[in-house]
C-alpha cells in the first residue's frame, strides 16, 4: 500500500500540533507524558517535531487528556488561521 504524500497544509498542521503539545508539556519530561498517554517517548518526539504530522486520533486524544487539553482546543489551535498562526495572504 502506497501512502499519498502529505500536502504542505497537512505538514504545517502537524507542526502546529507538535508545538502546541510541546508547550502544554512545559517542564514535564517527554518520558513521563508518553508513559501516561500509553505511547513511546519516540512517538511523542516524532509528533512534537513534526516528523509524524498525522498521528492516530486515539494517540492525540490520549495526549490531550494527559496534558489537560480539550480536543476542541487542539482542533481550533491547529487549524489554518488559528490564533497566533500566520494567515496566508
Amino acid at each position: 500500500m502506497v501512502r499519498t504524500p502529505l500536502t504542505p497544509e497537512e505538514r504545517e498542521r502537524g507542526e502546529r500540533l507538535g508545538r502546541l503539545l510541546r508547550e502544554a508539556r512545559g517542564g514535564r519530561s517527554m518520558t513521563e507524558i508518553a508513559a501516561s498517554a500509553g505511547i513511546s517517548a519516540e512517538t511523542l518526539r516524532k509528533i512534537e517535531t513534526g516528523r509524524a504530522p498525522t498521528p492516530a486520533f486515539f494517540t492525540v486524544a490520549a495526549l490531550a487528556d494527559v496534558l489537560g487539553l480539550s480536543m476542541d482546543e487542539l482542533v481550533g489551535r491547529c487549524s489554518p488561521g488559528a490564533p497566533g498562526e500566520p494567515v496566508a495572504a
